[in-house]
């Protein structure tokens, strides 16, 4: 099954879920907040299957980053001169 065949597939249900959910306020009415947060996730899952729908649709995959290549030779020893050990502290005097 293709992306577009899922995706109108998942539409499909989420009309299902609109027209189940219109039902329902009108048996339990729309004023309680059980139906409120009902109505809003019902709502957020048809913008975010319009959101896939869209990235489905741009043929543009997303550009991975440049790799950057970290050689293995050992650093210049003169990178660390002036420098503390961590925990252990300057060179020169003793740890307290």
């Amino acid at each position: 099954m293709s992306v577009h065949d899922d995706l109108t597939t998942v539409q499909r249900c989420l009309d299902d879920l609109f027209r189940s959910v219109g039902r329902l306020e009108k048996q339990l009415g729309s004023g309680g907040l059980e139906m409120r947060r009902v109505r809003a996730d019902a709502d957020h899952l048809r913008e975010s299957v319009a959101l896939l729908r869209q990235a489905a649709a741009s043929p543009a995959a997303p550009k991975r980053p440049d790799l950057v290549t970290i050689s293995d030779a050992p650093y210049d020893p003169s990178l660390w001169v002036d420098t503390d050990d961590e925990g252990l502290g300057a060179r020169d005097r003793r740890a307290p």
